[in-house]
This record gives C-alpha cells, structure tokens and sequence, in this order.
C-alpha cells in the first residue's frame, strides 16, 4: 500500500458467511503471564529503499538540521516526495523522531548486528524506532558495523497499531483449553479466567498412568547455601546421580548461570558426560540432546526455557530401575506454576523420578525483600518453601492486581487498531491515514521540549517497582500532557526515558540499560516489559552510575528538565565506589574507564 503509493484501496469481500471462533489455549499459566496476559502486539513496517536510504544518509551526515524544513530542503526528500507523494505525511512523522533520536540507548553490538539485552537473552530481531537505525550509522562510522549491515538493517519504521493480548479472547465465540497447571493458578488468576472471559467450567482428568512416582518432599529437598557453596553442592548432586547411574536434568535460571557452572572446577571431574541444551544450540542438536538425556550416567545442563514441554522419555528399564531421571532446579521462580513444569521433566507417564532445589540466597532477595540476610536466617529448615511460596504469593498476586491498570489504558489503542484493521477491510483510505499519523506521530520540534529522566534501581529487591513503573506510565502522560494544556503549553513536548541501574556483581550489559527517548509511553511499557530485578545484596546500590548517566545526558542540546530517583537503598560512600570500580570492569561497556575513576566521583559531587 505504502510502497506501492496507492490513493486508494480495494475493499475485501465479506459476503461469506463468517463461522463462529474458537480458541484453544494450550498451557493457561502462560496466557496469565506477564507476555500476554498484559502484553501488547505491536505489528510494524520498515520501510526500504534506495531512496530512503539516500534520506537518511543525508540526515545523518548533516547532523546539524533541528527542523523538518530545514529536512524538506534536502534533495534526497524530494525524492521520497514524488516517490511517496500519497503517504509522504509519515515520512514527516518519522523524520521528527529522527531529530530528536540521534543519542541513543543502550544497545550492543553482535555479529555486524545492533542488538538489545532482554531479561536473561540477548535478542537481534528488536527495533526501537530511530534509536535503532542511529545506532547502526554510529557504528558503521566506527568501523563495527558493515556497510551490507547498515543497508540491511536501516529504513523508516512504520507502526501499524498496538493489539492487546488480554483483549484478543473476547473475539471468539468459545473458548476452551487444556493445562497441567489449573490447580497452580493464584486466586487473582481464577477470578480473572471467571470474570473477564467467564471460564466458570474446569474439569480436573486423573493421569492415565496413575499416580505420580516422582520423590519430593518440600520440607527435606529444598535448600538454600551461600555463594561460595552453590557450585559445590550442584556439583555434589550430580555426581550423587552418576555414581547411583542414573541420569539428571539441571534447569538454570539463565545461559550466563549455566555456561558459568559449566566452566566451573565442580563440574570439570565429569564435563565429558555433560551436554548443553539452550536456545543457541540448533534444533537438530536440541533433539539429540533431549534423546540422550534419558540415558544412564548422562548429565544436561538446561536453561529453565526448556522446562516446559520438552519431553524426556525414558525407555532404559535400568535407568528406571535404579531411580530413573532426577530434576535439579538451581532457581526460585516467580510463579509457581513454573516449578511444577520443571518439576515434571522427570517421572513422566508413571515412571520412577525425583526432584530437588538448590538455591542461591542472595538470588532470593526478589521474594524476600532488602532484609533477605535476616529474613531468610528465620525460615532455614522444614519450613523454608512453605515460607518462600508464601512470599512469592503475595507479590504475585499484588504484581496481578496492577496489572489490570495497564490492561485498562490498553482497551482504547487495541479497539482503535482494530477499527483501522476495519477500515483497510472496507477500503476506507480517509480512516487508514488519519489512524496511520495518528500512530506515528513525531515529536514536537518547534516547542522546547520536557525531558524527564525516571531513574529506577532495578536490583533484586525491585521487581514491584518496575512492575508499578510499566503499568502506570500510560497514566503518567496522561497526566503530564493534562498539565502542560492547562499551562497552554503544547501538551506533545513531553519527553521521558527509562533508565534503571543495578550494582556491580551484574554482568557489564546489565550494570546499566536504558530506554530511547519516548513520546509514545506504550513504547516504553514495552522496554519495561524485558527489565528484570537482579543482583545487589549489599544494600547499597550503583547510583552513581546512573546519576553519570543523567549527566552525560544533560550535555545534550535539549537538557534535561528533572531526574526523578526511585530506590530502596542509599548511594555508596566515596570510598565503595572506588573501590566497586577497581575490583569490577564491568562499568567499561557505558565508557567509565578505571583510569578516570575520580572524574566519575568529581561528577557525582
């Protein structure tokens, strides 16, 4: 339509009687999850060619342009207007953003690619807008990116509605599903299946193969140990395991955890009867893998991705005689439907199996709080996951509860979207165009903006908060954009990024991550859809990282109006932070070298 620069638009046929929908959902804890159950589908078009190409080459060496005149003058535009005389409008839309995204976010550089850190993965298939597309001409100036690279990659995003998931079951006639974790759902979760898509029937079918043969007992097979023990007792389980000949399963909570106990000294006695199964290995080696675990004296280190719906089939009636499979989780999830997924790895279709947990303490600070040191010396013992799943119900049910905000604020953008979906159906080119720069709309160039810097600690004790920060930023514009029309200012020129910071024991690309500047607030909803809570432990938090951060910001031609800090722990003292930084290189990735420690300090004063 775009490419092609149609006028006008061919309405479908829609005289065929349409049948009543059905939806099948396959695994009902996975459509409650964060994801779906308050996640959004935001379909695009990156729009390229030759002519685009020229555009932006013309942009970015001219660095200096502020205005979409100045943009308009060019004679690589005027090409695109004659190219794109019907759709040129989005064109304008885009450019703006453009001016105003030429610093970028964090980002990486990966296989020629720009690529972003999501929760526990790396991912190369994610653009933000023309955060992205900078980054690529940034790079490629320095040599780190190919020029088939930048060609490949750069082009004008063009965004085509915001679907929310939650919304999406309301379009079937019927709705119906099978689960192996009904009876794992939190109450909030049961009123939400009865109330929004009146699911009222469940119907609960006993196993063909009869009772469950797995070992577990809650009270005896979960326990906690320190930092300097975790590899050591995984290592001890496992070759428990091996010397009884038996096989054993051992889920990480992410690649970085598991490829760090795989290059470890405990598992170094027995890495040749170790194999890997993650999502960088290929899926014709996955499937050898997943046939050779269930074999005797077999170890497999998985990431917990694979804990749902893989299937190890026993067929060694030795490896069953002796005990059969053994799943080791080294990992306390979020939801404990998780647990039961992972869990049911081993002793599948009656066979024999056990299942055990170890651990980390200071990994537990999500579930306990800033206090876990003290907590977690009260609940050691038989009562350590009856105490742990307490915890973890309460935040989730709360994180559940503020979850319904987010969903409200997405109903108008999801019907909205679908009336454009309605509107390219029934040919009506007027209402695609309107919705079409109503969607893309650019930021204010001519106003001074409002730059808002949110500066949250994303550290273990966090995850409330970042759940708050995601469902709520809707409303925040909302009420921004109310403020500045009431002081008859334009209510476009609010600007807001996301920046969260950690502490020094994370990995370098997780020290410190940070959104594009925003004037979209789903756009960042989205960015904090991959921000997980992770690390810190000793109390204090790197905020002087992000403090940095914000200065280096403020250098920029449009300051920053004001920082707002979130947190549950102080700043280091002076002397912390030196030392932090001499005993870690992770800060090298955001450009704080070791040799300039004291300007980082001078800043933060």
């Amino acid at each position: 339509m775009i490419v092609a620069n149609q006028s006008s638009l061919t309405a479908a046929d829609t005289s065929a009687r349409l049948r009543p929908k059905v939806l099948l959902i396959d695994e009902v804890d996975v459509f409650l999850s964060d994801k779906y159950y308050g996640g959004t589908y935001i379909p695009s078009v990156h729009l390229k060619h030759p002519y685009i190409k020229a555009l932006l080459d013309s942009i970015w060496k001219t660095k200096t342009l502020r205005s979409l005149t100045n943009v308009k003058a060019l004679p690589a535009y005027k090409t695109c207007a004659t190219q794109y005389s019907n759709w040129i409008f989005l064109f304008d839309e885009a450019i703006k953003d453009m001016l105003t995204a030429l610093q970028s976010s964090t980002y990486i550089v990966q296989n020629d690619r720009i690529v972003y850190v999501e929760g526990e993965s790396i991912v190369d298939n994610v653009v933000r807008g023309s955060d992205t597309i900078w980054a690529y001409y940034h790079e490629n100036e320095k040599g780190t990116i190919s020029q088939a690279s930048l060609e490949e990659n750069v082009g004008i995003l063009i965004n085509c509605g915001t679907f929310s998931y939650a919304e999406m079951p309301h379009d079937f006639s019927y709705i119906g599903g099978v689960t192996g974790t009904l009876k794992t759902l939190a109450n909030i979760e049961k009123k939400i299946l009865e109330k929004v898509y009146e699911i009222s029937k469940r119907t609960f079918i006993p196993s063909v193969f009869g009772s469950s043969n797995r070992t577990y007992n809650s009270m005896t097979d979960v326990r906690v140990v320190n930092e300097e023990e975790y590899f050591m007792y995984i290592g001890g389980e496992i070759s428990t395991m091996c010397n009884a000949n038996r096989a054993i399963l051992v889920f990480f909570e992410s690649e970085e955890k598991l490829m760090a106990f795989y290059n470890s000294k405990e598992l170094s006695p027995i890495k040749q009867d170790a194999q890997i199964i993650m999502e960088k290995v290929s899926v014709k080696e996955r499937e050898l893998c997943v046939k050779r675990a269930a074999t005797i004296g077999k170890v497999t280190l998985l990431t917990r991705t694979f804990g749902r719906g893989t299937d190890f089939i026993c067929r060694n009636q030795q490896l069953l005689a002796n005990g059969g499979i053994h799943v080791l989780q080294t990992f306390f999830s979020e939801e404990i439907s998780e647990d039961y997924q992972i869990m049911g790895r081993g002793a599948r279709q009656g066979d024999q199996g056990s299942f055990r947990m170890i651990l980390l303490d200071k990994d537990l600070e999500w579930v306990l709080g800033a206090s876990w040191k003290v907590d977690l010396s009260k609940i050691i013992g038989t009562t350590l996951y009856t105490n742990l799943d307490k915890n973890r119900s309460i935040r989730y049910e709360s994180k559940c509860g503020a979850k319904e905000l987010g969903i409200e604020l997405c109903k108008a953008e999801h019907k909205a979207s679908k009336e454009f979906m309605q509107a390219l159906a029934t040919g009506n080119i007027t209402a695609v165009k309107i919705f079409k720069k109503k969607q893309n709309q650019g930021a204010n160039l001519i106003a001074t903006p409002s730059r808002t810097v949110s500066l949250m600690d994303a550290t273990g004790s966090m995850p409330s908060l970042l759940s708050a920060a995601k469902e709520t930023v809707c409303t925040m514009f909302e009420r921004a954009s109310a403020i500045l029309t009431e002081k008859s200012l334009p209510n476009d020129t609010f600007q807001m990024q996301f920046v969260v910071y950690r502490d020094y024991d994370c990995k370098e690309k997780e020290l410190l991550q940070s959104s594009c500047w925003e004037t979209k607030p789903n756009n960042l909803r989205n960015f904090m859809t991959h921000i997980s809570a992770k690390g810190g432990g000793d109390y204090e938090e790197a905020i002087e990282i992000g403090l940095w951060y914000a200065v280096q910001q403020n250098k920029q031609s449009d300051r920053i109006s004001q920082v707002i800090l979130i947190g549950d722990a102080p700043a280091k003292d002076r002397p912390a932070i030196k030392r932090d930084i001499d005993n870690c290189m992770a800060v090298k990735h955001i450009g704080v070298k070791r040799n300039i420690k004291c300007q980082l300090i001078t800043q933060m004063n």
